[in-house]
């Protein structure tokens, strides 16, 4: 995406809903600094110590967290904080009206897009355009984080939304990254064949907003679909997203996805893949460092599904920034918030947790010591696109076109399900007019 593009999508984002693509697991707990008020704790002079609220989704990367937090509490002597880590949909669900008091979230993480929008809407958001640490972080990554013309969130994870897949699989059997569909078929027909699952897939929770980025990526290549499906100037029922949803049942129906997909989580389909008996995980490259703790004999890359004849191909695969790091304007404890996402923004810090978790940093001159992030390292001089989900707006039309992927493996026919979803889509833009 080019400088303009990103800074026009930064401009014209509209609502937030915390989505699924991304991903997380865990439930609300964390390294725990005391109370709201500062009871626990303080020693300097009998003043008691700021304890400040830090929410997130990312389960996965709770170790490293606490690890960091103990580090800043360190270098800040009278700063506690309390991290609490909510899975991604419910996070998606409640995340704004945990932060209304102020009580909970001083700092807190946002996704791009439709969440955004809507903590953007609310005034939620503290302005950090003028803050000195956001000079450590490249300029065209952050751009998504920027409403008219401000500052008010700041994306720490670069993230390559599209499939992982089994090096040593691959290898075992003679098989490329394929450059068409065709010739994905052929790789994942070569795959059943052999007794391995081609694609782990957790269509229960965030494979649909994941596995459609690449899917459709190349099938609808104007970046600016979702607006204009939003305008009423695209529809649902039209070739771009009929043909998606076709290809989505020819994967289902030739066996390649694993059994009872639709029933399995993130963590489940994670598990298949590094067992090695999925040789792809439908998922992203924020699950690198979980499959390499699974199996530390893991070697993983990543590939995006070209749903096209390879000459028709405008884009190679996807990508995100997000873990968006905000200050709650609603916080009591505003300056002691702001010391932690610039201790977070360091490029030490940053470049601790991208080794410890296996995620790419928007960050600048941070070095990647981990053999995954070397490795994936080769993505960042491809053709990706922003991740397409994250331009939809409304967090109902999201969910009717996540939606219409469910109901198509659940075995509805794809041109069914693409008028079900566009139906949800002429009721929203109604009631938008109003």
């Amino acid at each position: 995406m080019t400088r303009n593009r990103k800074s026009a999508f930064a401009l014209t984002l509209a609502g937030v809903m915390l989505l699924g693509t991304a991903c997380g697991s865990g439930g609300g707990s964390g390294t725990d600094g005391g109370s709201k008020d500062g009871s626990k704790g303080g020693s300097k002079g009998g003043q008691k110590d700021v304890s400040i609220s830090f929410i997130h989704w990312r389960g996965e990367d709770a170790k490293v967290f606490a690890t960091l937090i103990e580090k800043f509490e360190s270098e800040n002597p009278g700063i506690k904080v309390k991290m609490d880590i909510y899975p991604s949909e419910q996070y998606q669900s409640t995340a704004q009206a945990k932060l209304l008091d102020g009580t909970t979230g001083d700092v807190f993480a946002a996704f791009p897009g439709a969440q955004f929008e809507a903590i953007a809407k609310a005034g939620l958001f503290t302005d950090l355009t003028n803050e000195p640490f956001v000079s450590n972080y490249n300029e065209n990554l952050i751009q998504v984080g920027v409403k008219d013309g401000k500052q008010l969130a700041i994306p720490l994870q670069l993230v390559y939304n599209m499939p992982i897949y089994n090096v040593g699989i691959f290898e075992k059997y003679n098989l490329e990254p394929p450059k068409d569909w065709e010739g994905f078929l052929e790789v994942s027909e070569k795959l059943k064949e052999n007794g391995i699952t081609p694609i782990a897939f957790p269509g229960s929770d965030i494979g649909p907003g994941q596995f459609m980025n690449p899917m459709m990526m190349n099938n609808a290549p104007d970046e600016d679909i979702f607006q204009k499906l939003e305008a009423g100037e695209a529809k649902l029922t039209e070739d771009w997203w009929l043909k998606t949803l076709e290809q989505f049942k020819e994967l289902n129906d030739r066996g390649y996805f694993q059994k009872d997909s639709l029933g399995t989580k993130k963590d489940a389909a994670g598990a298949l893949f590094a067992q090695e008996k999925a040789a792809m995980l439908a998922t992203g490259s924020y699950m690198l460092a979980t499959n390499k703790e699974q199996n530390p004999n893991l070697k993983q890359q990543l590939l995006a599904p070209i749903t096209v004849p390879a000459d028709e191909a405008q884009y190679e695969g996807i990508h995100t920034t997000t873990f968006m790091l905000a200050l709650n304007s609603k916080s009591k404890h505003a300056e002691e918030a702001k010391k932690f996402i610039e201790f977070l923004s360091r490029k030490d810090i940053a470049g601790e947790y991208a080794n410890e978790t296996g995620q790419h940093v928007t960050v600048e001159g941070v070095e990647y010591t981990s053999q995954e992030l070397q490795d994936t390292a080769v993505w960042m001089d491809k053709k990706t696109r922003f991740q397409p989900r994250y331009f939809i707006m409304n967090g109902e039309i999201q969910k009717a076109v996540t939606n219409s992927i469910q109901a198509v493996l659940a075995g509805i026919d794809p041109e069914k399900a693409a008028q079900e979803a566009q139906a949800v889509v002429d009721q929203q833009l109604k009631l938008a007019n109003k």
